[in-house]
């Protein structure tokens, strides 16, 4: 998979579309930008999102209520687009920035924010826009730290907030003697190795997921004092023995048979359905989005989630510069497009299903916490037993802002990709784990040198 090098056209290609799109927040739609009902008679409105591979007919679903709502409101409808990938995210991206046409909202992974920002093709918020939409105090103040590089620089509306865990079995854990739940990730290795026993294994692992093992890897790195960017020298990190040591421990439970030997084929949704059938102790890189499959599985009464661990491997606590990054600041952002010739409908619709009914009702539905403070404040005392994924919230740090992160992203996800068959096959060396992330940091230290 060779990542798309959108960050070499961004400064060409950004001013072009600001000219041709004209200056933020100047369309009309009838509507007018200082607020008022926003008349879309006849218009339609084009949302590209991330295909839910969780609750993929639920997302249908919830598509057509959206606009069905929506056209009741405004009189416009509403059509959404998915992708599937982060390098589909990414491609889809760079072609609307060249053409200076496409989707007029995009729900964005939080991580790819700063890729998008960096481009120039995005309406940058004023208060004019964020009164749009309810208010900028709208929202928990802790999720708007991806948004944009500072407060008065900003692109990214909190949609969804996406904090990660670990689930376990706790009786699982209790019949192997594993009385603590691991708090490093060396103590976890060792508690899968106790409860891996015949088709039960320690944990469930989506290997070929599109979007969680970069996640691993950065974390590990992170814990042990390595961002992986330096932004202000622009620098990437990765070549570095810590992220090494984080593939190691990676790779290392499917050598030493921790995960199911068909793991190593397996997207998320495979990974939860494992743990759902108590197939596997541990279900690391999981979220709230996994508790409406649990809460009705076999392990419904046995399950219980925690915050995954924050101390590298190799280490029994955290190194002086390490920092307890129990997640990425993870979720999506909502950001409207330059070029879009609706820009008050398309506020119009993020103040619909950021208000705290939509909030609501979207947490029900898949599981994704509310980023609207007030929603989010009754998820959380209406849901006690996610007091670890509040707390992993709480504890969660924003990947690097950089537009070099999207590709960095990307080549971290590379190296797991280009290391599938060899591991599969047993012929996976240290040697050939270190080639692979001498190029993964070439690739992020190019888009660097892209970038602005």
């Amino acid at each position: 998979m060779k990542s798309r090098r959108i960050l070499g056209i961004a400064a060409a290609v950004s001013a072009t579309a600001i000219v041709l799109a004209g200056c933020s927040g100047s369309t009309d739609d009838k509507g007018g930008t200082d607020g008022g009902a926003v008349d879309g008679k006849g218009k339609t409105l084009t949302v590209m999102m991330a295909a839910n591979g969780l609750y993929p007919e639920q997302q249908k679903e919830w598509f057509t209520k959206v606009s069905d709502a929506f056209e009741k409101k405004t009189g416009a409808k509403v059509s959404f687009e998915t992708f599937a990938t982060a390098n589909d995210e990414l491609t889809k991206i760079q072609t609307s920035v060249l053409s200076n046409q496409g989707p007029d909202v995009y729900g964005l992974g939080t991580t790819f924010t700063p890729t998008a920002y960096a481009t120039g093709a995005f309406v940058k918020l004023t208060d004019a826009e964020w009164k749009k939409v309810g208010g900028r105090d709208r929202f928990v103040p802790s999720l708007l730290g991806i948004s944009g590089p500072s407060e008065k620089d900003e692109v990214g509306i909190p949609f969804a907030s996406r904090p990660f865990v670990m689930a376990y079995n706790k009786d699982l854990l209790a019949a192997a003697g594993v009385t603590d739940v691991p708090t490093t990730w060396d103590e976890l290795t060792e508690a899968a190795k106790k409860t891996t026993q015949g088709d039960v294994h320690g944990l469930a692992i989506g290997y070929a997921d599109n979007y969680d093992p970069w996640k691993f890897i950065w974390g590990m790195s992170v814990q042990a004092g390595n961002p992986l960017i330096d932004v202000k020298a622009k620098k990437s990190e990765l070549d570095d023995k810590t992220v090494t040591a984080a593939y190691d421990t990676y790779f290392g439970w499917y050598q030493q048979g921790l995960v199911d030997p068909a793991s190593v084929g397996w997207k998320n949704a495979q990974a939860v359905a494992a743990f759902a059938e108590g197939k596997a102790a541990f279900l690391p890189m999981t979220s709230a989005v996994s508790k409406a499959t649990l809460s009705t599985s076999a392990v419904a009464d046995k399950y219980a989630y925690a915050v995954m661990p924050t101390v590298p491997p190799g280490e029994t606590s955290r190194p002086s510069d390490g920092k307890e990054a129990a997640s990425i600041l993870s979720g999506d952002n909502l950001v409207v497009a330059q070029y879009s010739p609706n820009q008050d409908l398309a506020f119009a619709l993020i103040e619909m299903i950021t208000s705290p009914e939509w909030q609501a009702d979207y947490f029900a539905t898949f599981g994704e916490l509310p980023t609207g403070a007030e929603a989010s404040a009754k998820v959380e005392k209406d849901n006690p037993e996610l007091a670890a994924n509040v707390q992993a919230a709480a504890k969660s740090i924003a990947t690097p802002f950089t537009g070099a992160w999207g590709d960095t992203q990307l080549a971290l996800t590379n190296v797991v990709v280009q290391s599938l068959p060899a591991l599969q096959s047993g012929k996976l060396t240290p040697d050939a784990i270190a080639k692979a992330v001498k190029d993964a940091a070439a690739a992020s230290q190019s888009a660097l040198d892209k970038s602005k």
